[in-house]
């Protein structure tokens, strides 16, 4: 009973961390185990439901025939039972999870009858979110095998196949819709680029760029879901999805940097404190978005797996803090600018423009990030395409805000040197030339 509790335990945990992906057709190895549960996916099934079971190479370290097999087998089980099941166990009413009305038997041991492997297809009629997990309430028992599962509706009056959770058949079409918004807004911005030539920066043809990656990245989510939902498997769609997202979220980070700075818009060059955020965000991005992939690859019950989910919210939070540096950076020059030169004006309305900017990126921060995994915690089981709607939409507005604060104008405050400044910044040059003139003359 206490291992069963920590298994339970464990499953919670999990839970807590893992945001459940797609019921891919899963390939799964166990090697020598004892636990006496082992979690293998969750999918949430309508009316007509179906589970296909493959398990094979099937070895236990106690051959002794005379084991009672009815102890060790599948099952389904949705959250609110599992719960009920614990309390039955703690209760004595039962000593084996199986033998609980509460959950839904795929198969036993005990149809083995010698062989080292089985199939079973199991029909599921009440919609429910479940949970397909393994137990093993034979003492002291390790188990070795190799589990294929397959779970899916059939939808239609021809019964078409949807591995997709019952709750997640919309994201496709989502992802869909959302990457053309992306690309409208990148025809946009290169028709705002061509009417606004004379006044464009490099950070411009930046942001087009980011627009595009983010276009690329949700047209790939899109096909990822749709072969999903279609096969079971992403026939390689996922890999053109990690290499997009990977260089949207670099390519982000760094143009919310480089923006903060002012580079090529109030300067051609960066800082060395600014070169030093970008040296740590740009790696932690690449260790991020591997975390992302393993994430997304392995088991959702691994425990492997929220490892590299703490991790990868770790390096998130990280770069999302390194990113605000530069820009308080900036308001605090351009306060302190405010105060002393005599360009007040100018200089309040950058900054007005840089505290706007920032608020910005902490609104989108706290909704892509806290919001999202609060939404997903609130509505498990029910609606996770909401929390997948709202950090895009966030994203969508975050985008749009930035190109309309930082288009390419004759005259914006953020832009715009004046002529007095570039007149200043000559003096100031030609002043600390001559010194240096003076000093070298004088140390001949």
């Amino acid at each position: 009973m206490g291992k069963m509790c920590r298994s339970f335990l464990l499953f919670l945990l999990i839970s807590l961390f893992v945001s459940f992906g797609f019921a891919e057709i899963r390939f799964t190895k166990i090697r020598s185990n004892d636990r006496p549960i082992i979690p293998f996916d969750e999918f949430w099934f309508t009316h007509n439901g179906r589970l296909e079971l493959n398990v094979s190479q099937i070895t236990l370290s106690d051959n002794n025939p005379n084991l009672n097999f009815n102890n060790v087998g599948f099952f389904l089980c949705t959250r609110d039972a599992w719960l009920h099941v614990l309390q039955q166990l703690a209760d004595a009413e039962i000593s084996c999870v199986l033998h609980s009305s509460l959950v839904k038997i795929v198969s036993n041991f005990k149809t083995l009858n010698g062989k080292s492997s089985f199939d079973s297809i199991l029909q599921v009629k009440n919609a429910d979110r479940y949970t397909l997990l393994f137990a093993n309430c034979l003492s002291q028992v390790k188990v070795s095998m190799t589990v294929r599962s397959a779970m899916y509706n059939l939808e239609g009056n021809q019964n078409r196949r949807d591995y997709l959770s019952a709750d997640e058949t919309f994201l496709p079409k989502l992802y869909f819709l959302l990457s053309l918004v992306y690309f409208t807004l990148a025809e946009i911005w290169i028709y705002v680029l061509y009417n606004k030539r004379l006044t464009i920066f490099r950070i411009h043809f930046f942001m087009l760029i980011v627009v595009v990656l983010k276009a690329l990245n949700l047209v790939s989510k899109a096909e990822d879901t749709l072969y999903i939902q279609q096969t079971g498997t992403a026939h390689g769609w996922d890999v053109p999805f990690y290499i997009f997202s990977s260089l949207k979220g670099i390519m982000l980070f760094t143009l919310i940097i480089l923006i903060g700075t002012g580079w090529s818009l109030l300067k051609p060059y960066l800082q060395d404190k600014e070169k030093m955020v970008l040296t740590i965000v740009i790696p932690l991005q690449v260790v991020a978005n591997i975390a992302l992939v393993i994430i997304d690859e392995t088991s959702p019950f691994s425990p492997y797996r929220v490892t590299w989910k703490s991790l990868f919210l770790l390096v998130d939070v990280i770069c999302c803090c390194a990113m605000l540096l530069p820009i308080v950076w900036s308001i605090k020059n351009l306060r302190e600018a405010a105060q002393t030169d005599g360009k007040a004006a100018v200089n309040l309305m950058k900054l007005t423009l840089f505290k706007q900017y920032y608020v910005m990126v902490i609104c989108y921060i706290y909704l892509t990030r806290v919001a999202v995994y609060g939404l997903e915690t609130i509505t498990w089981g029910k609606y996770p395409w909401s929390s997948v709607l709202v950090g895009e939409l966030a994203t969508l507005v975050f985008y749009v805000f930035t190109g309309y604060k930082f288009k390419p104008e004759t005259y914006n405050p953020y832009f715009a040197i004046d002529d007095e400044e570039e007149e200043e910044e000559e003096e100031a040059d030609d002043v600390e030339q001559s010194k240096l003139h003076d000093e070298e003359k004088f140390g001949q």
